[in-house]
């Protein structure tokens, strides 16, 4: 009889697995902090958005009454489903608003889409291209860093080395990706540096460099990959701006300007895809972030943990994600004050004063000792 090997058996090669290099988040030097650090403005808001002010849960709460067979006349019962109705209608507003303003979401398959991300080898770029690189998605990458062919096919992703304040390297970049990957259908617009300094201090190559990186590019990127969702009748722009275009910052004078000129090309760019009939398919996101843990603002100490947290690359780009693969337009701010920011220029002058003093916004840059240091997300 003649022994068959085992699975077991020696004399049997099993294929060699490859091993993949795995690496940690940064944390730029933060301890760990205690529980109650993270219990903020925004935990307690998002905790009543899915109980107390969720419709589903207001009408559950009004089949409990009953069930207990609490009178419809009695008082609590009212104050229930008077609740619940408000809840429901204000949902339902919601819903008409934004597809009245956003239009019909598009149908996403990340196997047929394109994914442009400039300034994605750190930072919230790198996080998102490294995810979209782990799903087997089409994803370029636009970065003046160079990275190796290895780490490259490790993370699933095409790096080409481009500097975006270039358009003629925005251009060879883009015929590039067009062979390799096809028509770009999604364009994150990620790139952006960092001088903070006061106006007098401030260069005029500096502050040039500045809007050339953090501006000038997305006209660069838009009129370079749009041309081609149009053709392709779909696509997905997304702007990261930051909450201070809205408000302003001592010391940070060219950053802050270069954003709040990324609001108006946004609201710009919407005004004309509506206009264009090939463009009913193109969605667009505006992203208007707090202070994020990355390195760009690293050493900058909030002034409310409890209202105004640190917003980590994670949950910035689990917000850009979802809103992309909805095939939505929309707004992402996050933390909760940044959605509310805009307020600020409504408000009497003299509020706005108090408000500002109160929240050390204009102090931040000089008393995190960054001022005269050049960051940069394109790294």
């Amino acid at each position: 009889m003649i022994a068959q090997p085992s699975c077991a058996s020696p004399t049997m090669s099993s294929p060699k697995l490859k091993e993949v290099s795995v690496r940690l988040p940064k944390d730029y030097g933060r301890p760990d902090e205690p529980w109650h650090h993270y219990f903020t403005i925004d935990l307690i808001w998002t905790t009543l958005g899915y109980t107390v002010f969720h419709p589903f849960v207001s009408w559950v709460v009004c089949l409990c009454l009953r069930a207990q067979y609490t009178p419809y006349g009695a008082p609590e019962m009212r104050i229930a489903v008077a609740w619940a109705m408000a809840m429901s209608m204000i949902g339902i507003f919601n819903i008409f608003s934004d597809r009245i303003a956003f239009g019909r979401p598009r149908e996403i398959d990340l196997a047929e889409e394109v994914i442009v991300i400039t300034g994605g080898v750190d930072g919230l770029g790198g996080l998102l291209a490294e995810t979209y690189g782990m799903r087997n998605a089409n994803v370029a990458v636009l970065d003046t860093k160079k990275v190796g062919d290895e780490e490259a096919e490790d993370k699933g992703v095409l790096y080409y080395e481009c500097d975006i304040s270039d358009p003629k390297q925005v251009e060879a970049a883009a015929a590039e990706i067009l062979e390799d990957l096809g028509p770009p259908t999604i364009l994150i617009n990620n790139a952006g540096i960092s001088r903070p300094k006061s106006i007098l201090d401030s260069t005029a190559e500096e502050v040039e460099q500045t809007f050339r990186t953090n501006t000038l590019s997305h006209f660069t990127t838009l009129r370079t990959f749009l041309p081609h969702m149009i053709k392709e009748r779909r696509g997905t722009i997304v702007t990261v701006a930051s909450v201070l275009g809205h408000l302003g910052a001592a010391n940070l004078a060219s950053y802050t300007a270069s954003k709040a000129a990324l609001i108006a090309l946004h609201q710009s760019l919407r005004a004309e895809l509506a206009q264009n009939p090939d463009a009913e398919e193109i969605k667009t996101i505006l992203v208007t972030p707090g202070q994020m843990g990355t390195e760009m603002f690293a050493g900058l100490k909030t002034p409310s943990n409890f209202l105004a947290p640190v917003v980590t690359p994670a949950e910035l780009a689990k917000d850009i994600l979802r809103v992309i693969e909805r095939g939505e337009s929309g707004e992402i701010a996050v933390p909760l004050y940044a959605k509310y920011a805009p307020v600020m220029n409504v408000l009497p002058v003299g509020v706005q004063a108090i408000v500002r003093r109160l929240s050390g916004v204009d102090k931040a840059i000089a008393g995190s000792g960054l001022v005269g240091k050049t960051t940069s997300e394109k790294k």
